[in-house]
């Protein structure tokens, strides 16, 4: 720095015995009093000039370092002279100048160092429009942004659920559908099928009241005391071969079908037998007969008399003991058969 002070040669040697404050040098007189202006303190510019660090920090820290000592100084008030030598009192200048410079320094230090908290740790989720509304809302700003993506991540959780919950509506409600569509199926499979049966059944009445017409039972007035298949020992084959109508001695009997007298007379065991043969090959035996109304080879009807109820072979009472022999073979069930023919005995 510049100075008003003569130029003087000064040369000392430190001593750890000398006391601080006191100055080392020739035979010069005491200091003289310096007061800096200024003129005096401003940088000297040229070819002393001291290049510019880059960075900008140690220089302002020197700076506001000398500031310090200086105001350090004045507010001490005082300094030493050599030894030997009575002090000196040093007055130095106002110091406002010196200090407003120094805070000028000191403020620009400031406003280009980071502002702290107050500087967003990062910009990351930040649009131009957050950064727009200044780094004292960054943080507020960057919490919307994130309550903002869990809103829009809940809201496609909530339409993923309510997509799957429709698709389970829509899958169940095609499950009834069939399952309806199955059950009305059935339903009027079942229906259809009973009304067929109904039809079949209707047709078969029909058919045997029709058939009905050309039949007819052997007798009436009658009881059924045995019927085919009953186990005893009255039977020579073990077993009833028939169905017995008792019924009173002379009661009449009749054809149940047009057919031809085969055979008409004594039988044995069966007593009194006319046999008539049907058309279809069908044999009718009536046993046990009173007495027979037709010779062999005459054609009767149905209903014309055929003979009259008795008690004549191996019987224990009067009735009819009636068998049927399909094509004149082995005996079935007259019930059956009669009931097949639109008859209920």
């Amino acid at each position: 720095m510049a100075s008003n002070r003569p130029a003087q040669q000064t040369s000392f040697a430190p001593n750890d015995t000398q006391p601080f404050g006191y100055a080392y040098g020739n035979d010069e007189g005491p200091w003289e009093e310096w007061n800096p202006t200024e003129d005096s303190v401003r940088p000297v510019r040229g070819r002393h000039r001291v290049s510019k660090q880059r960075g900008g920090g140690l220089a302002r820290s020197s700076t506001v370092l000398g500031v310090g000592v200086i105001a350090a100084v004045g507010a001490g008030g005082m300094a030493t002279a050599a030894p030997g030598k009575p002090p000196v009192s040093i007055s130095l200048p106002d110091l406002s100048s010196v200090t407003d410079s120094a805070k000028a320094l000191i403020s620009d230090a400031e406003s280009s160092a980071p502002k702290g908290s107050a500087t967003p740790l990062t910009s990351a989720g930040l649009t131009s429009a957050d950064a727009a509304q200044g780094s004292t809302d960054a943080g507020e700003a960057l919490r919307a942004r994130i309550m903002q993506q869990a809103e829009s991540q809940q809201d496609q959780v909530d339409s993923a659920a309510q997509e799957a919950a429709e698709a389970a509506a829509a899958k169940q409600a095609v499950a009834l559908a069939a399952k309806e569509q199955d059950e009305a199926e059935a339903k009027a499979a079942a229906a259809k099928k009973k009304a067929e049966e109904e039809a079949k059944a209707k047709a078969e009445a029909e058919r045997l009241a029709e058939l009905a017409k050309s039949y007819s039972l052997p007798t009436s007035s009658y009881t059924i005391t045995s019927t085919f298949g009953q186990a005893g020992s009255m039977w020579s084959s073990g077993y009833h071969t028939g169905l017995d109508f008792a019924a009173p001695t002379g009661t009449l009997l009749k054809a149940i079908h047009s057919g031809t007298i085969t055979e008409a007379g004594w039988a044995g065991a069966y007593g009194y037998r006319t046999i008539l043969t049907l058309e279809d090959g069908t044999e009718l035996w009536y046993n046990h007969q009173s007495s027979i109304g037709v010779s062999v080879g005459q054609k009767v009807t149905t209903g014309d008399v055929i003979g009259r109820v008795g008690a004549t072979g191996n019987v224990t009472g009067p009735h009819l003991h009636l068998e049927v022999h399909p094509d004149g073979g082995d005996a079935i069930d007259p019930m059956a058969w009669l009931r097949s023919k639109g008859l209920t005995p």
